[in-house]
């Protein structure tokens, strides 16, 4: 069922107003903004009753970014059969994508063969073949919250093959080298848009985790396991594990997705951690391996700082406090300081470029309610005048931005306005202590 303009205003309004009531009249007509941009101008209802979500400025769907984009409604799911609706039809689409292709991080609403063509072959249904960790994770993830906050499972008719899928994905990639036949190859682009050795990737080591040639930020990796992508596939095949039980009565599929999640995690444990000048641990952006290992953070999620939102770990772990303080300095060489504000960034946009998500992110795990309002006030003083979020911005001047329309940092600022106007009702549980 698509949510009417009748119900979109009303849906809006009402945690607009409420949003006002606690924060003020800016903060709630920056949410109601986003929210209505969400709901009108990104989805598109399909014939079969699936919905396709735009990213914003770009006419594919990704999966990470259409879960994203979803998030601040999973807080209204169980109050609002429409919206309930409405995430349960992004959900079917995204299981199906990935019936289509586990690969892929990006599709088109039909077989039109728009976006990339690249050196191997794809569907016409691809608009890019980036394979990143988190597009499956994303789409379990979306699957689970839907039913955690209301019950439904009439959104999960294909989700065991789909969980299947993903755990033979992972598991392949847990031995890139000499399991897997994926290569990407972009010819005429940066080296962050394509993978060496002829699409391989560099070269990498096992370690229990699994493999992805791209970052969430859609830039090759440096090393071949990503450890927020890691945390994050673990975190996911608990999902998988407790939806197979407590749906479908599956204990071979939770046992499957419980080993592979143990290996993953002593994958972390065992290669992901390193010490910061000889003393602290902290955790690695990524690792190969064979020894090598790269210290920063990237603002896309998921990211290190993200972790305890993802449910990984508390806020207050020690490990993930000494990697939030090296990744919000100059340790990083992905964090920017200007005369505005500071925050991370990416090599995905160009230097001292500070992404909303990372600031939304940063007040979304942190344990200061002031920091968390600080962050929502300099969010909504850097929206270069235009009363919403961007892909980036600059240090100094935040009317220098990058890509108007990004609906995955508007439904970020909202996140964040929502938790700190204490509306956010819906926490993912932290799955490690």
């Amino acid at each position: 069922m698509a949510v009417t303009g009748e119900s979109i205003h009303s849906i809006v309004q009402d945690i607009s107003e409420q949003v006002a009531e606690k924060l003020g009249r800016q903060v709630g007509e920056t949410v109601e903004r986003c929210l209505t941009d969400m709901l009108t101008r990104t989805v598109t209802h399909l014939p079969d009753g699936t919905a396709f979500v735009i990213t914003g400025d770009i006419p594919a769907m990704w999966l990470r970014d259409s879960t994203a984009q979803l998030a601040p409604f999973l807080h209204l799911a169980h109050q609002h059969s429409d919206l309930a609706d409405l995430i349960a039809a992004v959900s079917r689409r995204q299981l199906d994508y990935v019936l289509h292709d586990p690969y892929a991080n990006a599709f088109n609403v039909s077989n039109n063969a728009a976006g990339h063509r690249d050196v191997f072959p794809q569907s016409p249904w691809v608009w890019e073949r980036k394979y990143e960790i988190d597009s499956l994770a994303y789409t379990i993830q979306l699957a689970y919250d839907l039913w955690t906050t209301t019950s439904r499972t009439d959104h999960l008719q294909s989700f065991v093959d789909v969980a299947k899928i993903v755990i033979h994905t992972w598991r392949t990639e847990q031995d890139h080298e000499r399991n897997s036949t994926y290569r990407f190859a972009r010819l005429d682009c940066p080296q962050s848009d394509t993978l060496t050795r002829d699409g391989l990737g560099p070269v990498t080591g096992h370690t229990g985790m699994t493999w992805a040639g791209f970052r969430p930020s859609d830039d090759a990796c440096v090393y071949g396991y990503n450890i927020p992508g890691n945390a994050f596939a673990a975190i996911a095949l608990r999902y998988v594990a407790e939806l197979a039980v407590e749906v479908f009565g599956d204990h071979a599929l939770a046992q499957d997705a419980d080993l592979l999640r143990q290996d993953i995690e002593q994958g972390i444990e065992n290669f992901g951690l390193m010490k910061f000048d000889g003393r602290e641990s902290v955790y690695a952006y990524e690792v190969d391996g064979l020894g090598n290992s790269f210290l920063a953070d990237d603002a896309n999620v998921p990211s290190l700082l993200s972790l305890p939102m993802l449910g990984w770990c508390a806020a207050t772990d020690p490990i993930y406090k000494a990697t939030r303080s090296r990744i919000l300095s100059e340790a990083n060489p992905y964090f920017y300081a200007g005369a505005v504000a500071s925050g991370i960034g990416s090599p995905h946009t160009p230097p001292d470029q500070i992404w909303p998500i990372a600031l939304a992110v940063q007040g979304l795990t942190s344990d200061d309610p002031g920091e968390k309002r600080d962050l929502l006030a300099l969010l909504l003083a850097t929206d270069g005048g235009t009363g919403l979020m961007h892909e980036s911005f600059h240090v100094d001047d935040p009317t220098k931005f990058t890509r108007p329309w990004f609906s995955w940092a508007n439904a970020m600022f909202c996140e964040l306005a929502l938790d700190v106007a204490g509306l956010r009702n819906y926490q993912r549980p932290t799955v490690r202590s």
